[in-house]
Parts: C-alpha cells; structure tokens; sequence
C-alpha cells in the first residue's frame, strides 16, 4: 500500500553498545495518538494511504500514522495497520530534527514492529519494516547499536530469502546500505564487499528503480569503485526524472541524496 521512502535513513553510530534492542512493547492503544473510533480496518487503511501520498506534508504523515494504528486496533486479525504504522513513523524519524521526538518516533516504530511479528511471526513486511526501525532506533540510541544492527540485518536476510522483491528490491536494497554504513564484526555487521553483493542484487532485481541505482552507488563509491559509482548514481537521477517515478513523492529526496554523493 505504501512504498518504502528514502534509503539514507541510517546514520550507524560507531561506538559499541550493548543493551537489548527490544523490550517488551507497551500495549498498541498506547502506541495511538487519537481514539480509534468505530471505522472499520479497510477504511482506515484506505484513508491512511490518502495522507501518505501527500508528503512532504508532515502533519499527513502524521495523520496517516494515527490511522494506521487505529486500523490495527480494530482489526487485531491483520497486520496491515502495524506495518504502514512503522513506514509513517519512520518517514516522520528521518526527517525529525528533535532528537527526542526522532527517538520517541524511532522506538515506537520498534514496538510496532515487534507487534506485528507477534501477530503474524512469518511476515516478511513485519520482518523488513522492524529491520528498518531497528537502524533508526540505533541512530539515537548508541546502548542498542551492536544488537540492534544485528538483529537488523537479519531480519533483513530472511527477507531477502523469502520475498526478494518486496518493497522493489527493498531488503536487498536496505542490507546493502546497513553493510557499508554498520562497524564492522566483532561490534556490527559492517562488511563492504558483502555490501556490494547485495546491493548488485537489488539492481538486478529491480533495475529501474531509482533508490536501487542509488544504493549501488554508494556502495561502489565506498568499494573504492568511483567511476562506476558515479555511473549509478547519475542512472539513479535519469531514473528519478522519467515515468513511473517522477511524480512519486520522494522523488526529490532521492535526486538530493544521489546529487551530494555525487558532491564527494
């Protein structure tokens, strides 16, 4: 329903940490901004998606993130809700400049993302979208980093295994970029050249889609492979002006995050 943002949401922390990156989650009513009301599940999530295309609009953001969660509330059956509640409140984390609301956004993404896998421990969306509040949780939060990347990456590789193009290459994608940026072993899962192997592999999964291009990118500019890095970077902003993408609401961030790579 929702399309995964921008990629550079990961700002790894290179000190090492050592508390649990999960504990147990607050009840979901609690992780709620607004009453629930009686609006069925269906419409809910209906409306929620509305506001979500609307970005950069942060309050519809936070607005679709408010029904997202009214949604998993009156459906506990699915995890629907629980999912596009993680994607808004991490769209919301990326952009925060607030460290503590960034951090309060960030572990409530976290909560539920365990919720979700509670409800449906097989889910690869669960599984992905949990990944992802586990980096931004790490940014803020340097006690959960060693677990938390961890844990991120793999939730991410059994992802990738199970549904390689959810998200267009998501996992693939968001691994590739976790291995380059991450402290490597024995703190983290760092590893360049693994980096680089995953993120090939979005790009073959998913060619045309511009945040791919610009995982590769980076990876190979950190691969020491500047040329070609350059090449995938400039593929990922000729991707991003043309259809299908152009008129997609990050559309911009991606341009900006490929133009000050470019700017190294």
């Amino acid at each position: 329903m929702i399309r995964a943002a921008r990629i550079g949401w990961l700002a790894v922390l290179l000190g090492a940490g050592c508390a649990s990156a999960l504990k147990e989650p607050p009840p979901i009513a609690t992780l709620q901004r607004e009453p629930t009301g009686t609006v069925p599940a269906n419409a809910l999530l209906q409306e929620a998606a509305e506001e979500y295309e609307k970005r950069p609009d942060r309050a519809a953001v936070r607005r679709a993130e408010g029904l997202c969660l009214a949604a998993a509330q009156a459906d506990e059956s699915q995890v629907a809700g629980l999912v596009c509640a993680i994607q808004a409140k991490s769209w919301l984390a990326e952009r925060e400049q607030d460290v503590k609301v960034r951090t309060d956004l960030a572990v409530s993404a976290v909560q539920a993302g365990q919720w979700c896998l509670r409800r449906e421990p097989t889910s690869v969306p669960c599984k992905f979208w949990l990944a992802v509040a586990l980096g931004l949780q790490a940014r803020d939060r340097p006690t959960t980093v060693e677990d938390g990347l961890k844990r991120m990456a793999q939730l991410l590789r059994e992802a990738a295994s199970e549904a390689p193009g959810f998200e267009e290459a998501g996992p693939e994608r968001v691994l590739a970029i976790l291995l380059v940026r991450a402290p490597g072993w024995p703190i983290g899962p760092g590893d360049d050249e693994g980096g680089l192997v995953h993120a090939r592999r979005a790009v073959e999964l998913r060619p045309g889609y511009p945040p791919n291009q610009l995982a590769l990118g980076e990876v190979l500019l950190k691969n020491g492979q500047k040329a070609k890095g350059r090449e995938a970077l400039l593929r990922a902003v000729e991707l991003a002006g043309g259809p299908p993408w152009s008129g997609n609401p990050d559309v911009t961030t991606w341009v900006a995050d490929a133009q000050a790579l470019l700017s190294r």
